[in-house]
């Protein structure tokens, strides 16, 4: 996983500074989840698979498909399973 935010953050010509500001984040954490030495929290996985406008499959490595899921309506938020 660490690789990709990498690469996604590169794609997009941010640095790691500058990506840690739109997170709400110290830089050297942010340089911590890009080398493996932090667990990246759900939340914050959410904010990068919506700033790189990719799933967090993507992300995670359960899929090379880098489009994103259609996003769920106020419905789908509320529920478990039927």
């Amino acid at each position: 996983m660490y690789y990709r935010i990498r690469d996604l953050r590169e794609d997009k010509d941010l640095t790691q500074a500058q990506l840690s500001k739109l997170l709400g984040i110290h830089q050297t954490t942010y340089s911590d989840y890009e080398l493996g030495n932090l667990n990246i929290p759900i939340p914050i996985i959410s904010k990068l698979a919506n700033l790189f406008e990719t799933s967090v499959d993507y992300l995670v490595n359960l899929t090379d498909e880098k489009t994103p899921y259609p996003r769920a309506g106020k419905e789908g938020r509320k529920g478990g399973l039927p």
